[in-house]
């Protein structure tokens, strides 16, 4: 096909009303008439185009399928064939459609199966690969599969072969698990046999011995698998496995980690602590059977990349491994930091010499022992008090050389110790300047009941609140109003966050219920700042309308006032941060008790998002009287909804806490069972966060599930011994 007749009728579509990534898709038909032009530059350039609008970050939309017509002519006329293969191929592959009806980019894939089944019989194997990796996609079976199964039959290059098998199995896992079953042949090549097992994962087989073995046979796999897939086969198995939740494939994708781990090959360690990670990510039996194969690896010269990473994440269950991260703790680099980060969690007790003995060399574990790692994502025990480390920190606190966020964690480190680390109030009143916000926090924390460094810390603070930093006069003043109850300063600094710019506004909000019955003063300036709400208000300007509103009320009890502003901001739509705007202002709306009834409208609508949905069901059983909930927010309802948030693993604590406040009796054998399944399931509930507190995240939720059971069922936990829940009536 001639290149211009690829781009017949390119004017004819209507590209200023459509949309791709960047707005109006007006300038497609240049773009594409660039992509077919003889200078390689230009066409190059015009690619690059097209994977920022029509495939943006594999976002498909309007736009997309339009150009799909063009992009498979000029594929099939033989420009940059391989090329516009793996960009339909994309475009087939995604989920993530904007403003287009589901499957249509898909579907548009599919109309030119003619032109890419063409090329999977070209003369070039990488043009052949892209056509059957652009086909797999297409979800088009009853075009494709024949085609690509005549094409296993005659297709001799391995790289080929296996995007063949892969194709067949996701266009049709059935008729496809033949072929892959045959591409595990022992004498196979080890591209295919790799590829074969993730098509017998994906077409549903069961495991067997052949599979372990081609895996065990093919490592190091890295880059045996498809260029066109982001995947680490060995990764990709033991996850795929486990994924299932069945004990028999839990233990075929455990075992297989074990014996990859014994491999001596460094190359071959090195992706099965890859994969070992991801499988401790994924199920919660993982680390313990794990961890005897790993913690030998700690001893070798040269530690495997990631090893100490991992045992930093299940660092609670690495104790055995404790002498050998003190021997790495104790080296140089940044190696020995994050053993002795692991070893903070690990063995405290051991941790605590080697941190004092170089402090300023180990940021990364006094992070951890000052618990700032952690951004409340998970409560781990305070970091025990030791003398010697007290002295460090001191000595570190007073070097002016300790800038960013270091002297923040000494502070932090210091705060966890309470009135243990009082003699580190001449250092820490000398930092105030320095750690404007976290420094006034750790000298209540610090400060001995009566004094001279008490008399001191609250000249410091007085002076600090009054004419210090601004962004530190609120920390200083909440201090100062903990250290000694003086109001004023406190609430100075909350009116002139009030009435001023406002840039601390929602923290200086919820300072305002800290002065009792003092805060009485400030509500001239609470309904002044809620009066003055401009359009286009940014996230921490709702996020502070919502507790200025909250405060009003508890120091007033104005309602008339206060819900019509939380039921503003819980509609806000100013994009995805505002639905964690719109679950703390619910959570807000508790406090207002039955003066909340008013918000039902808004917080049923809440409901149907798992993110928001316990914050909400909380808010509603406070203000509802018990008749109003019924139909839609009877209670049994509501249980099925704050359980689909916990499964979520987001806002799991509410979820909990909803579950708790709902009571037994809204509970069905059948909620009884969700909660067991996360207190005791091996699943991994939280998928995400901060990478090194997933893990203590997820165990966390497991434990509330099983204190919310044992609330629920009695002293066992056990649901199989619940009785029956009474009926309401």
């Amino acid at each position: 096909m001639d290149r211009t007749l690829a781009l017949a009728g390119l004017d004819d579509r209507p590209w200023p009303e459509l949309h791709h990534a960047y707005g109006s898709a007006e300038d497609l038909p240049a773009v594409l008439r660039s992509l077919a032009g003889d200078d390689p530059e230009t066409a190059a350039g015009a690619l690059d185009e097209l994977y920022g609008s029509i495939l943006h970050q594999g976002t498909v939309y309007a736009a997309t399928a339009e150009a799909v017509p063009f992009l498979a002519r000029l594929a099939a006329a033989g420009h940059r064939s391989a090329d516009l293969l793996v960009l339909l191929g994309g475009i087939a592959e995604s989920t993530d459609e904007h403003g287009v009806a589901p499957g249509a980019c898909r579907a548009a894939v599919a109309g030119q199966l003619p032109c890419v089944l063409g090329l999977t019989g070209a003369g070039e194997a990488p043009v052949r690969q892209a056509a059957v990796w652009a086909a797999g996609h297409t979800a088009a079976p009853a075009e494709a599969w024949t085609a690509l199964l005549g094409r296993w039959e005659e297709e001799t290059d391995d790289a080929v072969r296996a995007e063949l098998v892969t194709a067949l199995v996701r266009l049709d896992p059935a008729r496809g698990a033949p072929t892959a079953l045959a591409a595990l042949a022992p004498d196979g090549p080890a591209r295919l046999r790799v590829t074969a097992v993730l098509a017998c994962l994906a077409a549903g087989l069961p495991w067997d011995d052949r599979q372990h073995d081609a895996v065990l046979a093919a490592l190091p796999a890295e880059g045996l698998v498809s260029a066109f897939e982001e995947c680490e086969p060995l990764q990709a198995v033991a996850g795929g496995l486990l994924r299932r939740d069945t004990a028999d494939e839990r233990e075929a994708a455990l075992a297989l980690l074990e014996a990859a781990l014994r491999i001596p090959a460094p190359d071959v360690r090195a992706e099965a602590v890859w994969a070992a990670d991801h499988a401790c990510m994924v199920s919660r039996s993982a680390p313990a059977r794990l961890l005897p194969a790993l913690l030998p690896l700690l001893d070798e010269p040269e530690p495997p990349h990631g090893v100490v990473s991992l045992l930093d994440k299940v660092a609670e269950q690495a104790g055995a491994g404790a002498p050998a991260l003190a021997r790495l703790a104790a080296g140089n680099g940044d190696l020995a930091d994050r053993a002795l980060a692991a070893l903070v969690t690990a063995a405290p007790a051991l941790a605590a010499p080697l941190l004092a003995e170089r402090l300023p060399e180990r940021p990364l574990a006094l992070a951890a022992a000052s618990g700032a790692r952690a951004h409340g994502t998970a409560v781990s025990a305070p970091f025990p008090y030791d003398a010697a480390l007290l002295d460090a920190v001191r000595r570190r606190l007073a070097d002016p050389e300790s800038k960013g966020n270091e002297p923040i964690h000494l502070a932090l480190l210091l705060a966890s110790w309470g009135q243990r680390a009082a003699p580190a109030v001449p250092e820490l009143l000398d930092a105030l300047p320095r750690i404007p916000l976290a420094g006034p926090t750790a000298l209540t924390a610090v400060c001995p009941a009566d004094g001279e460094p008490r008399t001191r810390s609250a000249e410091h603070l007085r002076a600090a609140a009054l004419h210090g930093p601004d962004e530190g006069r609120l920390s200083a003043a909440r201090a100062l109003h903990d250290l000694t109850g003086e109001p004023g300063p406190l609430l100075a600094a909350i009116r002139a966050e009030l009435t001023g710019a406002g840039r601390r506004l929602r923290e200086a909000a919820r300072l305002v219920t800290v002065l009792g019955e003092a805060a009485g003063e400030l509500v001239p300036a609470i309904r002044a700042a809620l009066a003055d709400r401009p359009e286009g208000r940014s996230i921490p300007r709702l996020d502070a309308d919502a507790e200025l509103a909250a405060a009003l009320w508890d120091i007033t009890g104005d309602a008339a006032t206060a819900v019509p502003v939380l039921d503003a901001v819980i509609r806000a739509d100013r994009g995805p941060w505002t639905r964690w705007t719109a679950l703390r202002t619910a959570r807000l709306a508790t406090r207002l008790a039955s003066a909340a009834r008013p918000l039902r409208p808004a917080l049923e609508e809440l409901l149907g998002t798992p993110l928001h949905a316990p914050a909400a069901v909380l808010a509603l059983l406070a203000a509802l009287p018990e008749e109003e909930l019924c139909g839609p927010l009877e209670r049994t309802v509501l249980a099925g909804q704050v359980l689909d948030a916990a499964e979520s693993g987001v806002d799991a604590d509410s979820a909990f806490e909803a579950l708790s406040a709902l009571g037994r009796a809204a509970l069905t054998d059948e909620h009884l069972h969700r909660i067991e399944r996360l207190a005791r399931g091996d699943r991994r509930v939280v998928t995400g966060g901060i990478e090194n507190q997933i893990i203590r995240a997820d165990e966390q939720l497991a434990t509330r599930a099983r204190e919310t059971l044992k609330r629920l069922t009695g002293p066992t936990g056990q649901v199989g011994q619940v009785a029956p829940a009474p009926v309401r009536g």
